[in-house]
C-alpha cells in the first residue's frame, strides 16, 4: 500500500474507531507529514512509496533528521513523540496485516525524569493581585486564573468551555478532556464568584465562558461564538503578563497553574489516587512525579523517625 493512502486510512481510523480528540489526530497527522517531508529529502517520492519499503534504518534515519533540520534543537520528549506516532502508525498496519516494519523494533530514547514547574503560596497571591481590578478584562483574567488553579483545568478544555456548561450553583460542571472522556470538575467559592461577577458585566449574545474584548462594541451583535473565543496562544501570553508584572522569574504558562493546583492538594495531604482523578491521568505514574517536587509527608515521616 502507497504511504499516502496509508496515512489517509490511518487518519479515519483515529477519528473513527478510536475516538481520538481532535488534537491528537493533528499532532499525528503533523508527525506523519514530517516523515514524508523527509522522504522527499531523501530523494524518495512519497506518492510511490510503498509502507513495505519502511525500514528500521530508515525510521532511526528519520530520527536524526528531526534533530538536524530544525532551527532550535528539539527536545527527548519531542523526538520520541515522532517516534510514538511513527509507531502507532506501523501497529496499525500490522492489525490490518500489511507487510511493513514491525513498530517493536523501533526505540524510543530514554528521557530524565519529567520535571514540573509550580508556584508557591506567595507567588500564587502575587500573580492574583496583581491584574487592574477596575475593568472587566482584569476580572476575566483572573476568573480564568483563579478557575485553572482551582480546577486543574488544562487549557485546552477551558477555552472550549461555553456558559451553558457551568453551573455557578453547584459550582461543579462536566467537561471532555484528553481521549474525549467526560470528568466532573469542582470550583472553589471565590472562583465561582470571579466567573458571575465577570458574566454579570457582560451584555452580549456570545456563547463562550470567556471572550476576548478588544472588540468594537458597535459591531458585537454580529460577532460569532468562535471570532471572540480565547485561545491557547492568548490565554498563555496572558498568564505570562501577569507573572512578569509580579515579579515571578519562573517560565509559567496556564500548565504551571494545573502543577500548583496538584502540589497545593499534595501539601494539603490529598491522597495520590484522588489527585490522579481529579488531573485525569491515565496512569498514577504520571501523577507520581508531583511527590518528586514536594511531600509534605515524607517530611513528617522524616521527623518522625529521625529524632
Amino acid at each position: 500500500m502507497q504511504f499516502k493512502n496509508a496515512h489517509n486510512n490511518f487518519l479515519e481510523y483515529l477519528e473513527v474507531i478510536k475516538n481520538k480528540s481532535e488534537n491528537t489526530i493533528i499532532q499525528y497527522n503533523r508527525h506523519l507529514l514530517k516523515f514524508r517531508e523527509y522522504l522527499k529529502h531523501k530523494n524518495i517520492k512519497p506518492k510511490k512509496f510503498d509502507v513495505k519499503e519502511i525500514t528500521l534504518d530508515l525510521a532511526e534515519w528519520f530520527r536524526n533528521y528531526l534533530y538536524k533540520n530544525n532551527e532550535k534543537r528539539i527536545s527527548i520528549k519531542t523526538a520520541n513523540a515522532y517516534m510514538i506516532t511513527l509507531r502507532s502508525f506501523l501497529k496499525y498496519l500490522e492489525k490490518k496485516w500489511i507487510k511493513t516494519l514491525s513498530p517493536t523494533q523501533i526505540d524510543l530514547i530514554k528521557a530524565e525524569p519529567r520535571q514540573v514547574e509550580f508556584l508557591t503560596q506567595e507567588e500564587l497571591e502575587r500573580l492574583f493581585d496583581t491584574p487592574n481590578k477596575n475593568s472587566i478584562i482584569w476580572i476575566r483574567d483572573i476568573a480564568i486564573m483563579m478557575m485553572i488553579y482551582s480546577t486543574g483545568l488544562r487549557i485546552s478544555e477551558l477555552t472550549n468551555l461555553d456558559k451553558k456548561d457551568v453551573n455557578l450553583d453547584t459550582k461543579e460542571f462536566a467537561v471532555r478532556g484528553k481521549w474525549r472522556k467526560i470528568r466532573v470538575v469542582y470550583l472553589t467559592d471565590l472562583s465561582a464568584q470571579l466567573i458571575e461577577k465577570y458574566l454579570e458585566k457582560r451584555n452580549d449574545h456570545l456563547s463562550p465562558l470567556f471572550i476576548r474584548h478588544n472588540i468594537k462594541t458597535d459591531n458585537i451583535d454580529v460577532l460569532e461564538d468562535e471570532k471572540t473565543r480565547l485561545t491557547r496562544f492568548f490565554i498563555t501570553n496572558m498568564i505570562k503578563k501577569y507573572s512578569i508584572k509580579a515579579w515571578i522569574i519562573k517560565n509559567i504558562s496556564a500548565h504551571t497553574l494545573r502543577h500548583s493546583f496538584a502540589t497545593t492538594l499534595l501539601n494539603a495531604w490529598a491522597d495520590l489516587r484522588s489527585i490522579q482523578e481529579m488531573l485525569w491521568h491515565s496512569s498514577i505514574t504520571t501523577t507520581q512525579v508531583y511527590t518528586h517536587v514536594t511531600n509534605p509527608k515524607l517530611k513528617e515521616i522524616h521527623k518522625k523517625f529521625m529524632k
